[in-house]
């Protein structure tokens, strides 16, 4: 972590089900420009904290205070309006239109908050715009094909694109390269972080892979039965006892 001050700051952050702590007074700050691996195995609290920080999920106790305003008590959509934007593990693309058109709408509805955005789909400036988002994405040479027909990896950078023309701060990833080849996995978060980092994006993302982990983080949280175990650089955290122990396991 820098010494600036924290674009996002978790405190005493609390969510049980029943009996069930799924997360346990997680403390968390997190500056402008972060890179930050979120690890852990299944039923972790990892999903858990990113669905209370996007909104879809209340908190039990604890705040979450984004840029100065608290965002426990609002909705998904108020977050994003906030500059919090995701995507999802399974990618919410529209699969029947092409990648322009998904595009297209994501843009419309993001510079119109949801009032009549198709009214200006066919403006020049958001075509200009679209064109931007497709070249930066490296997919301009699928933007006229139908989603349905598309890799996985093409539809994952879809999703992230989408979720970015909003030009949120931050930005949260779930597990981005699932179900993606090992031979794009690479090629996909160079294009993705690339495009991220040039808008200065904070970035928090899910994880598994600890290859990708290692290479595109600069700090990793682990969490283990909704706490934190490490918060640290990940050659440090990805040596750490408990993490080999509760996380990565002895396959590493």
């Amino acid at each position: 972590m820098n010494n600036m001050s924290p674009i996002l700051e978790v405190r005493d952050l609390r969510k049980t089900f029943g009996a069930v702590v799924a997360a346990n007074d997680i403390n968390i700050d997190v500056s402008k420009g972060e890179i930050v691996g979120i690890i852990g195995a299944n039923g972790a609290g990892k999903t858990c904290f990113v669905n209370m920080v996007t909104g879809y999920l209340a908190p039990t106790g604890g705040s979450i205070v984004f840029e100065g305003t608290e965002l426990v008590g609002k909705g998904p959509r108020e977050v994003t309006h906030c500059g919090i934007s995701r995507s999802f593990q399974v990618s919410q693309v529209f699969h029947s239109m092409t990648v322009a058109e998904n595009l297209r709408i994501a843009l419309a509805i993001a510079q119109n908050r949801g009032m009549d955005a198709l009214k200006v789909m066919a403006s020049d400036a958001l075509e200009a715009k679209c064109s931007d988002v497709l070249k930066r994405y490296k997919l301009e040479s699928h933007k006229d094909m139908t989603v349905s027909v598309l890799s996985q990896g093409i539809r994952k950078l879809l999703d992230i694109a989408m979720a970015v023309v909003s030009e949120p701060r931050i930005l949260l990833l779930d597990e981005p390269t699932s179900g993606i080849s090992v031979e794009e996995k690479f090629d996909f978060m160079d294009v993705v972080m690339s495009a991220l980092k040039e808008d200065n994006v904070t970035v928090l993302f899910v994880e598994h892979d600890m290859e990708i982990v290692e290479r595109y983080v600069s700090r990793v949280l682990a969490f283990y039965q909704g706490e934190i175990i490490a918060d640290m650089a990940p050659d440090k955290a990805l040596a750490d006892n408990k993490v080999q122990e509760f996380v990565i396991g002895k396959r590493h």
